[in-house]
């Protein structure tokens, strides 16, 4: 009886610990998230001169909150992709103690691949939003109506493009998490290649405006990243596959 009291305590004093160390986690990730809020929100002029500099029109506001709009949505954006990189670090540093060290050396190394691929996600929608969806739907009016063009409206087009594109880059890393602990197989992705190219042209519709072309332009670079992902799940597999071979001889060895 004694025995089963102490175990009960260990598990409500590893329940509490774990809880302890995840509030820690929170507030670390909270407090360099206010940080780079408040540069953003420090620096917004620049940061709207360096996104006005692609438009060729000027944007406008409606009201005198709509200012105050302006602010917070660029201050959070530089603090959404600021503290990316340390979300992903406190999650290691909180999953650390339950992993062995060559899990811990792994799952390190994916934390500045995330990082890379959600900024080269975000580059590559913005290119495709500037250079190709704006100036289509510009081309729409032809002289018909008096464009008016407000910041919220804009930001909500350039959100629905972005923030898409910037998830599916990290379909790879992804991919390659999920090979490690063996939730996913190459297999499965070749087996399913035909319903994932389906998702990903329907998705590519759905953020792009009606024009063949422009879903044509969206959806290729969306499958190509599905290909790396098999190509990279596979290389994973293998690996792990290995490592297992090796186990199994040096214990039969043993």
């Amino acid at each position: 009886m004694a025995d089963e009291q102490q175990l009960d305590n260990e598990k409500e004093m590893n329940v509490v610990g774990h809880l302890s160390e995840l509030r820690k986690r929170l507030i670390i990730t909270a407090v360099f998230f206010v940080l780079f809020f408040a540069a953003g929100f420090i620096y917004v002029e620049e940061i709207y001169d360096f996104i006005a500099a692609d438009l060729p029109f000027k944007l406008s506001v409606t009201g005198l909150t709509d200012l105050v709009s302006v602010y917070i949505t660029l201050a959070g954006i530089i603090a959404i992709i600021g503290t990316l990189p340390i979300l992903c670090l406190q999650v290691w540093l909180f999953i650390k103690p339950g992993l062995t060290k060559s899990e811990r050396t792994t799952a390190l190394m994916y934390i500045p691949v995330i990082f890379i691929l959600f900024i080269i996600g975000v580059v590559f929608g913005y290119i495709i939003f500037v250079q190709l969806i704006v100036p289509f739907l510009l081309s729409l009016n032809n002289g018909m109506f008096n464009e008016i063009f407000t910041y919220d409206r804009y930001f909500k087009l350039l959100f629905r493009i972005v923030i898409p594109f910037a998830l599916f880059f990290e379909i790879p890393i992804i991919a390659m998490f999920l090979t490690r602990l063996g939730i996913l197989t190459p297999d499965f992705m070749r087996k399913t290649r035909k319903y994932a190219y389906l998702i990903l042209v329907i998705v590519g519709a759905l953020i792009t405006p009606p024009d063949f072309a422009l879903q044509l332009v969206v959806a290729v670079p969306l499958i190509i990243l599905y290909e790396i992902s098999i190509y990279l799940s596979s290389a994973v597999y293998r690996k792990k596959q290995k490592e297992h071979q090796q186990f199994m001889e040096n214990g039969n060895y043993e």
